[in-house]
């Protein structure tokens, strides 16, 4: 029976170590090859991943087919660090995520999202200048502003503000509708500049393609909306493991 449970370890560690091969030259590839910020984002968390896979997978493969007890314990403890891991960060998501939604507008398929709506933890995370600034590469990278413009090329404003846009589409790629500005396209919109605007968004608005509003409050309230709503995701799968 013992000899079965080594046995099972060892190919399962066996796995695990074939599959941390490609994360580390994946992370390496990114590291020494990634051409934009955005793709060199990842690189460190890739590598580590990598690593630590590599490095338990080789700590349980010798513990079970040399039979070595006290490596087959290390191993066990690691384990059990990382179970104990993945609960404290499936509880933690779940006290983040817990506030913040996008507002509906009435007679709008689209909600408006708000920053201050949001947990402090995560407000301060986006409005850390250097994250931001990467977040932001990856956000214009991504392309999708430009994709929402191919979208709705000759469409009725109507047709536009019936639109379900994503928490990105709506907070990154348009103005707040308080700002009053007037449709040309998605990305496109005439200023008012008769009118005082308390939103800073609306100071913040530009057309042009790389700053829209990338730098507005509600393009991080959008992004947190996404990462609540993935990370939500992420911990139910994990506690109903």
């Amino acid at each position: 029976m013992a000899r079965c449970s080594n046995n099972l370890v060892g190919i399962l560690n066996f796995l695990v170590f074939l599959l941390s091969i490609p994360i580390l030259a994946g992370g390496i590839w990114l590291s020494q090859k990634g051409s934009t910020e955005c793709e060199r984002f990842l690189d460190k968390p890739v590598i580590a991943l990598g690593v630590f896979l590599m490095v338990v997978a080789i700590a349980g493969l010798i513990g079970s087919c040399c039979r070595v007890t006290w490596l087959l314990w290390v191993y066990l403890f690691v384990m059990f660090l990382l179970i104990l891991l993945v609960f404290c960060i499936t509880v933690f998501a779940f006290v983040v995520t817990n506030k913040g939604a996008g507002e509906a507008i009435e007679g709008k398929g689209y909600k408006e999202y708000k920053l201050g709506d949001y947990s402090t933890w995560l407000q301060k995370r986006v409005e850390n200048g250097k994250n931001w600034n990467k977040i932001r590469s990856c956000l214009v990278e991504s392309k999708v502003c430009s994709k929402l413009e191919a979208k709705f090329v000759n469409v009725p404003v109507n047709s536009f503000y019936k639109e379900h846009l994503t928490a990105l589409q709506s907070g990154c790629c348009k103005p707040s509708d308080e700002c009053g500005f007037e449709y040309v396209n998605p990305t496109t919109w005439t200023k008012n500049t008769t009118g005082t605007h308390t939103n800073p968004d609306c100071q913040t608005w530009d057309n042009a393609k790389e700053k829209l509003c990338f730098d507005c409050q509600s393009c991080k309230a959008g992004l947190l909306d996404n990462v609540k709503s993935a990370w939500k995701k992420v911990a139910i799968v994990r506690s109903e493991e």
